[in-house]
């Protein structure tokens, strides 16, 4: 990132200051030699050497009462500044060459009104912003959140189609509970392409928490088209399309995400229940209740769902006045939320629908121990 811009940067020398100045000259030197430096490889210290040349020639530059304030004096010593800031190993130095560079760049931009030097303010204030990034993911790493975002806000700004910083920046600002702030720079990743399925799936959480659901859909269903069948975003999608009362659109979903992944209790489980509840296709809601238990035979909420239904395949056999099939589908009621009960003793409406299926049989014993059992929580 550093060296593309080194490389290419040119110098703009005004005919002013080869006339009137040599320490201006040996400061424009010392980015030549700087560049040639970068383009044969040679190690950092042997470039802060070459920097030292310019940077003794500027301190005279800047108090010269011809060249203290040429703007070619400001912009070199931002730009040199700067590209110590990045380089040197010792961290004191490197901030304190970053607070000189940012002052000297600030300078520079007022004093540069024809942008004569704008290839090295452009230079100066990339570094400038590569100095920030890298305070800011150090204290990224150190869960100085705080810091961390204030820094990579500004070069996420300056980087805007940099995905990987606008993701960090936008985690930063959720650690805080800045939530429109990570919202703004989650979106930014996204809308330059990214595909990482945690980006949609936080941005839909953020849009959900805000109450704007029909963004959290459409986000989920951004993120599905570029990570197909994704269980954590598949799984989001079919909730919030559930909380939001959209049945047909889950039970497509579901159907087309059972067929890809035929192990997933969870969807079998989901399926179940919306042809249990919004279709009322017992038959159906039976047999995928009992493929997730054979996935997860200690599987509450399929067992749960199971006992309702043969409850209800009891009292519609009751209507037809068919007591033996009645009483079939009881005891299977009984046996399926007796095994519910065991994993979960704890479940009030569980130990509900049994007091109800031993009233039924008259096991008053049963009911009054339930009963008591209620009592109890």
């Amino acid at each position: 990132m550093i060296s593309k811009y080194l490389v290419s940067l040119f110098l703009l020398i005004s005919s002013q200051a080869v006339a009137q100045t040599s320490q201006v000259q040996i400061a424009q030197n010392s980015v030549g030699k700087l560049q040639a430096s970068i383009a044969n490889k040679e190690d950092f210290k042997k470039q802060l050497t070459i920097i030292a040349e310019g940077i003794k020639a500027l301190e005279l530059a800047k108090v010269d009462k011809k060249t203290k304030n040429w703007p070619e004096t400001w912009a070199l010593k931002a730009y040199l500044s700067s590209y110590i800031a990045i380089i040197d190993d010792n961290e004191s130095n490197a901030d304190k060459y970053y607070g000189l560079a940012t002052e000297a760049y600030e300078k520079a931009k007022t004093l540069d009104k024809y942008q004569s030097n704008n290839a090295l303010i452009t230079a100066a204030n990339h570094n400038i912003n590569s100095k920030k990034q890298k305070d800011g993911n150090k204290a990224y790493q150190q869960n100085d959140f705080i810091t961390s975002y204030k820094l990579l806000k500004q070069v996420s700004d300056y980087f805007q189609t940099d995905t990987t910083l606008a993701v960090n920046t936008a985690i930063c600002a959720q650690n805080i509970q800045y939530y429109n702030e990570a919202l703004t720079y989650y979106k930014r990743a996204k809308d330059n392409g990214i595909k990482n399925f945690f980006v949609f799936q936080y941005l839909a959480n953020i849009y959900s928490s805000k109450f704007e659901s029909e963004l959290a859909i459409k986000t989920l269903e951004d993120g599905l088209v570029v990570n197909p069948y994704h269980p954590y975003l598949t799984n989001d999608y079919i909730n919030l399309l559930l909380d939001n009362d959209k049945y047909d659109k889950a039970l497509k979903i579901i159907e087309g995400s059972i067929a890809t992944e035929k192990r997933s209790k969870l969807l079998l489980f989901l399926y179940g229940y919306l042809q249990q509840s919004e279709l009322n296709n017992k038959p159906t809601a039976e047999i995928a209740f009992k493929n997730a238990l054979d996935i997860d035979q200690n599987y509450f909420d399929a067992l749960y769902q199971l006992g309702l239904v043969y409850i209800n395949n009891s009292n519609d056999a009751l209507k037809e006045k068919n007591k033996q099939k009645a009483s079939s589908f009881i005891n299977r009621a009984e046996l399926t939320l007796l095994r519910a009960h065991e994993i979960n003793p704890n479940d009030r409406n569980t130990i509900q629908l049994l007091i109800q299926i031993y009233t039924r049989k008259n096991k008053l014993d049963k009911v009054q121990e339930l009963k008591r059992k209620l009592n109890e929580f």
